[in-house]
C-alpha cells in the first residue's frame, strides 16, 4: 500500500499539503498540483524523495491532463486520485454575478469532473483504482448561507460523485469512489474566498469542533486504506445532517441544530 501513487490536487496548501506531508512521510508516491507555484514547491520538498509537483490551473480540462500525462511517465501508474481543489465566496445568494457563480463551478465542481474523466480510463484498464472527491459538509446542510455558490458547488459535486458510483458499481466493483466532507477546518481557506467582510463561521452546535488539517489528512488516509462511499470528517456532522433532513422547515427556523444539552 505505502508505495501507491496518489495525485493530489490543490495541494499547495490547506488539507492538500497536509495530506501530501501526511502520504509522504509514510513512503506513498506523490504527484501534487496547484496554481501556486512557490507554495506548491514548498510542499513538495516536504514530502519526501518520490514527489512530483506540476503546476496546475484545475479549471482547464488540458492542465488536469497534462496533470495525469506527467503522473504516468514519472511513476507508471495511478492508484489514487484525489480532487481536492475548491475555492470559497463570501456573498450571498441574492448579491452573487454570473462570474461569481462560474467561478465557484469552475474550481469546485468541473475540476473534480475533468480529473475523474482524466484518470477514469487508466482505472478501467486495470479494473482498480480510487478517486476521492473531497466536497463540504456545507454542500448537505445550509449552516452558513453567505457562502451560498460555494455551498451549491459542493451540493452539485456530491451529486456528481454519487452518480459516477453508482455507474461504475456493477462492471467495476474494483474502482472506488469516495466523497469526503470535512466541516469547519482551520486552514487559510476563507482568505482566499472571493469577496470580502464575511461574517465569522457559524459555530451554533458545541459538537461541532473546528477541526486541524492534519486531522483531516489523518481521515483521508485511512480512507485510503480502506475505502467507503463517504465520509463526515467531523464526528458530529452526520447526525447533524440527518437532523437537517428530518424536519427542513423546523431545522431552518431554529437557525441551525439545537446544541447539545
Amino acid at each position: 500500500m505505502d508505495q501507491n501513487t496518489v495525485v493530489i490536487t490543490g495541494a499547495s496548501g490547506g488539507i492538500g499539503a497536509a495530506l501530501a506531508k501526511r502520504l509522504g512521510s509514510k513512503g506513498f508516491r506523490l504527484v501534487l498540483g496547484a496554481r501556486r507555484e512557490v507554495e506548491l514547491h514548498q510542499v513538495a520538498r516536504e514530502c519526501g524523495p518520490d514527489v512530483l509537483p506540476v503546476v496546475t490551473d484545475v479549471t482547464r480540462r488540458a492542465e488536469v491532463e497534462r496533470l495525469r500525462d506527467r503522473a504516468l511517465e514519472k511513476f507508471g501508474r495511478v492508484d489514487v486520485w484525489v480532487n481536492n481543489a475548491g475555492r470559497g465566496i463570501g456573498k450571498k445568494t441574492l448579491e452573487l454575478t454570473d462570474q461569481d457563480f462560474d467561478e465557484m463551478m469552475a474550481v469546485n465542481v468541473k475540476s473534480a469532473l475533468y480529473g475523474m474523466q482524466a484518470i477514469l480510463p487508466h482505472f478501467q484498464s486495470r479494473g482498480d483504482g480510487q478517486i476521492i472527491n473531497v466536497s463540504s459538509f456545507l454542500g448537505r446542510v445550509p449552516l452558513v448561507s453567505y457562502r451560498s455558490a460555494y455551498n451549491a458547488a459542493k451540493a452539485a459535486l456530491n451529486s456528481l460523485t454519487a452518480n459516477a458510483r453508482m455507474d461504475l458499481r456493477r462492471e467495476y466493483s474494483g474502482i472506488h469512489i469516495s466523497l469526503v466532507m470535512p466541516g469547519v477546518v482551520l486552514t487559510d481557506f476563507p482568505k482566499h474566498a472571493l469577496a470580502s467582510g464575511t461574517p465569522p463561521t457559524w459555530t451554533g452546535s458545541s459538537d461541532a469542533k473546528p477541526q486541524t488539517a492534519e486531522e483531516v489528512a489523518a481521515i483521508m488516509e485511512e480512507l485510503i486504506r480502506n475505502p467507503k462511499p463517504e465520509v463526515y470528517t467531523n464526528p458530529a456532522s452526520h447526525a447533524i445532517a440527518a437532523r437537517y433532513y428530518q424536519d427542513v422547515a423546523g431545522f431552518e427556523t431554529f437557525g441551525g441544530p439545537p446544541k447539545s444539552s
